[in-house]
């Protein structure tokens, strides 16, 4: 019964009436962020989650602060005094220009993913640094306690070491409606560069490194353009979880386009990741969006199977956060202590976001070539 009143009222603050709280910083005045386009994922990902940060504002969206429209509206936007920070949701192949442009203005940036080539990434990230700026990749899940639970599971060593990483992301089929961006070359479309880009993050994190190859990919083209992948799945291999020890095996999956059960039936998300060990498995369903509902499962080899569940942090060193905290306000939460000068809970290193388009970029050099 706790269960289910705890995930209404997870529900209620997170979609239907997200707390707000006074503006007030430390710093001075709440850092004023901006938001580039009006792209549906604004709402859950920074305007409500803004509500109860005390030291945040946004702007450039319409029933909020202040917005700007018109031909010129992004570079107005920029070129506000006022906005110290940018939120950049725009197609992936809008996000080296507009990124590059915002950091040029003088502004921190919040986006994801970083780039559409691992060069553009790298070149970002090189220009926030000279700038003395914060350029943040937006990979929103890393920052909530269900995943890094996940990883305290695993580098306690209570299953062993890993031999195997696996992580899905798909959606069921009309979830991504002909038209969609998402299916659109020149924008950077594609399900490796959507979803994947988050089940490749993953197996990297949960393996704590990169891998040393791709050893198989497989992927599904899209009817109107076959430069687009509506689905993708690659192996991988990592370094040994231990000296002299066998490589890491990996897979991830991803779609944007389910099947339907049946011919007519929707298929439900598929959204896991799971890590074998050599004394016991440990799974987690929904690592993207835990704060709507997640569970963990561990699976010794000797012992009790147990389910856990990670809302908030529970350790004495990360007091931040609430139960209904989303993935994006913990990312919040973070941005904002990088931008102030403070340690975050956790961050998404410049290494690790060139990293995982790296990666993307191989896999995809194997589709091609397959």
């Amino acid at each position: 019964m706790a269960s289910v009143l705890g995930f209404f009222k997870r529900i209620h603050a997170l979609f239907i009436d997200p707390p707000a709280v006074t503006k007030a910083s430390d710093n001075g005045s709440p850092l004023k962020i901006g938001i580039l386009g009006a792209a549906n994922i604004a709402p859950n990902a920074l305007i409500y989650p803004a509500r109860s940060h005390p030291e945040v504002e946004v702007f450039a969206f319409h029933g909020i602060k202040k917005w700007y429209g018109g031909q010129d509206g992004y570079q107005e936007l920029l070129n506000d005094p006022a906005i110290d920070a940018i939120y950049n949701p725009l197609p992936n192949g809008l996000h080296y220009e507009w990124t590059m442009k915002a950091l040029a203005a003088g502004k921190h940036v919040l986006e994801k993913p970083s780039g559409d080539t691992a060069e553009e990434s790298r070149l970002m990230f090189e220009f926030a640094d000279r700038k003395g700026l914060v350029l943040l990749e937006a990979f929103h899940y890393r920052f909530h306690p269900a995943i890094q639970r996940v990883k305290e599971i695993i580098d306690s060593g209570e299953l062993g070491s890993i031999k195997e990483v696996h992580a899905s992301l798909g959606f069921p089929k009309g979830f991504v409606p002909d038209g969609d961006i998402r299916l659109n070359y020149s924008l950077g479309g594609g399900a490796l560069m959507d979803a994947g880009c988050y089940t490749l993050n993953c197996v990297r994190y949960l393996a704590s490194g990169n891998p040393t190859a791709v050893t198989s990919t497989t992927a599904l083209r899209y009817p109107k353009d076959p430069r687009i992948d509506t689905a993708t799945s690659a192996h991988l291999l990592f370094p040994p979880s231990i000296p002299n020890g066998s490589p890491v095996k990996a897979s991830i999956n991803c779609d944007m386009s389910l099947p339907n059960w049946f011919w007519f039936i929707p298929r439900l998300p598929v959204i896991s990741a799971r890590v074998v060990c050599d004394q016991g498995t440990v799974e987690v369903f929904n690592y993207v969006v835990p704060m709507i509902y997640h569970y963990i499962t561990v699976s010794p080899h000797v012992g009790k199977k147990r389910t856990e569940k990670a809302y908030a942090f529970i350790s004495s060193e990360s007091t931040k956060g609430e139960p209904w905290w989303s993935t994006y306000r913990y990312q919040l939460e973070a941005f904002v202590d990088k931008v102030r000068g403070r340690t975050p809970q956790t961050w998404v290193s410049s290494e690790d976001s060139i990293a995982n388009m790296l990666w993307i970029e191989k896999i995809y050099e194997q589709v091609r070539a397959n």
